[in-house]
């Protein structure tokens, strides 16, 4: 028995990085006010890493290493933002289309509720979506992750659904 194909694909995604002295913080392309950055081959956004998996995830493309290995010196410093457009011209060329991203950031500091909006906005312009089909949300890791831990982090989870076969 054969399954009907419903249109709909679903990836999930994950990303992780430390916290240094000296690095940035950015979270979905927008820089955040921070004694401590992420550390990366590229500018080390968790957030659009993960988002990136997500829908690279949901068009059986594998996930960013395979376009964007942090061994290449092309991405050194690398905008995340520039991955993102990267991927949506290539589901685009594909006949996929985003129909939604969720997402959540695991950071204990600094809090980023003033900046999610901005986050959604920066998000799906680079993703050349309505910002209203991103949504990202914030979580503390109650201490186990934080300033205060041996290795400070940050993670991120991201689920995208696409359309088109």
């Amino acid at each position: 028995m054969t399954q009907k194909q419903t249109g709909f694909r679903c990836g999930i995604g994950y990303d992780t990085h430390r916290l240094v002295e000296g690095r940035k913080l950015l979270l979905g392309g927008v820089e955040i006010a921070s004694p401590l950055g992420l550390l990366g081959h590229s500018d080390g956004d968790v957030l659009s890493h993960a988002i990136a998996d997500a829908l690279l995830g949901a068009a059986g493309l594998g996930d960013i290493g395979h376009f964007f290995s942090d061994t290449d010196p092309r991405w050194k410093g690398a905008s995340s933002l520039t991955f993102l457009e990267t991927i949506q011209e290539l589901l685009a060329g594909k006949g996929f289309r985003i129909l939604n991203i969720d997402s959540v950031v695991v950071i204990d500091e600094p809090k980023l509720a003033p900046h999610i909006s901005k986050m959604q906005e920066t998000l799906a312009g680079a993703l050349g979506i309505q910002s209203s089909l991103v949504n990202v949300k914030a979580k503390t890791s109650e201490g186990a992750a934080g300033a205060s831990s041996a290795s400070p982090m940050a993670a991120a989870h991201a689920i995208a659904l696409l359309s088109g076969l």
